[in-house]
């Protein structure tokens, strides 16, 4: 199932979102990840996670694959469990492909792609940005079922190249129909699965707004977790799913749980998409602008008691260090300030509290919305000079001030 957020939440895809911190600096290359999970490797330079709940699905499938193994090729004993393992870890490589089709569009589409995490029921991708059309955002919907339904064909053709009933015949056979499940479930037209997804471009190019398309595949989403919930179980006590429809009482509450668990999921990825679209319209309220500080210019040696009266005198909340030709160096930073006893303001030049400008930490006064989150998230510092289009200083934007705006957007969101 896919969900996106520009603002840096995550985009996730269902097979059946650890992303760069939050400063933006690059992850750790330990083998644990921030919150990720395991990390496998970084395919097309994108970080791959195993989540600890994948071990629990794993150990799940293996042992329901093992005991079907038991009856299909009893001969195999205690190593059919060996056989269901390799068959887990196959799956999880197939939804490692689904995701990777998804990464990839992106990719191409010049999205950037936090990261991708293998999970409970299935993986996430995360990316940062949304579709800047309806086009490109079923293209990148729909790639992630076509590569489970090619998987499928590839492995039903193989199929016929090994002999029916041995272990390789079974494995192929199971991944075959695993994956083309995978492919079905995803095509389902409901967000947050791959289908909502494709039922969100066709509405957004139909109506020419995305946050319509957004809240029509929201609630299609959960509706149709509703009827996951009531209508799975059914099905199977029914044999509607190929099940005998006489099934005892520990098949029907692993049957209703499996449904509670995907409704669950399902529910809560639509309202989550919903959420953050609403958020993403608010965005736009972040502007560099209306949230930057007014700045005085001080010379390095400026004692911090003088460049705090001048500030306090022009009704500034900010300082600038400049040099000779009255170019900006350094930004005061606010958290020094604080930790300067007042009765030694006087003896404190402004140059030993501030910090150095670099390249990223100057911004336009013209940044909004995502293009001003993903700025500051390039270039972690705690203040930013703000600039005109034509170089004059407009004033000092704080991290703090954006980040409180941002928390006011989030709880404006409604459910």
């Amino acid at each position: 199932m896919d969900n996106s957020g520009g603002s840096g939440k995550p985009r996730s895809d269902d097979g059946g979102g650890d992303r760069d911190d939050e400063t933006g600096k690059r992850e750790p290359t330990t083998l644990r990840g921030r919150g990720g999970g395991i990390l496998m490797g970084r395919p097309f330079g994108v970080p791959v996670y195993v989540a600890p709940s994948w071990f629990v699905v794993a150990a799940l499938i293996t042992w329901v694959f093992g005991e079907q193994l038991e009856r299909v090729l009893p001969e195999l004993g205690g190593a059919r469990y060996l056989v269901s393992l390799f068959f887990a870890v196959a799956f999880y490589a197939s939804v490692l492909v689904h995701e990777l089709a998804h990464t990839v569009a992106a990719l191409r589409f010049k999205l950037p792609v936090r990261k991708i995490q293998l999970q409970f029921f299935g993986g996430i991708s995360e990316i940062e940005k949304e579709s800047e059309t309806p086009g490109r955002e079923f293209v990148l919907a729909f790639v992630g079922p076509l590569l489970s339904l090619v998987l499928s064909g590839v492995f039903h053709l193989t199929m016929r190249l090994v002999e029916p009933g041995t272990v390789p015949g079974v494995l192929l056979a199971g991944l075959m129909v695993s994956n083309l499940i995978v492919a079905a479930f995803n095509l389902l037209p409901g967000l947050p699965l791959d289908g909502g997804r494709m039922l969100r471009a066709f509405v957004w190019k139909l109506s020419g707004k995305p946050m319509t398309g957004t809240v029509v595949a929201a609630w299609v989403g959960r509706a149709l977790a509703v009827t996951v919930l009531l209508g799975l179980p059914m099905l199977t006590r029914t044999g509607g799913l190929g099940g005998t429809g006489d099934l005892g009482g520990l098949d029907t509450v692993t049957d209703a749980l499996l449904a509670a668990i995907l409704a669950g999921i399902i529910w809560t990825g639509a309202g989550n998409s919903l959420r953050m679209a609403r958020l993403r319209e608010r965005l736009p309220d972040l502007s560099a602008r209306t949230l930057t500080r007014r700045a005085v210019p001080v010379e390095s040696a400026t004692p911090l008691s003088e460049a705090l009266r001048r500030a306090n005198q022009a009704g500034a909340r900010a300082l600038v260090v400049v040099d000779g030709q009255g170019n900006p160096t350094a930004l005061v930073r606010e958290a020094a300030i604080v930790g300067v006893p007042e009765h030694r303001r006087p003896w404190v030049a402004v140059s030993g509290l501030a910090q150095e400008l670099k390249p990223g930490m100057r911004v336009s006064a013209e940044l909004a919305g995502e293009d001003l989150l993903d700025t500051l998230r390039t270039t972690p510092a705690t203040e930013y000079l703000v600039v005109e289009e034509a170089g004059q200083v407009y004033g000092v934007l704080s991290a703090a001030d954006v980040e409180r705006a941002f928390v006011a957007a989030m709880s404006r969101r409604g459910s």
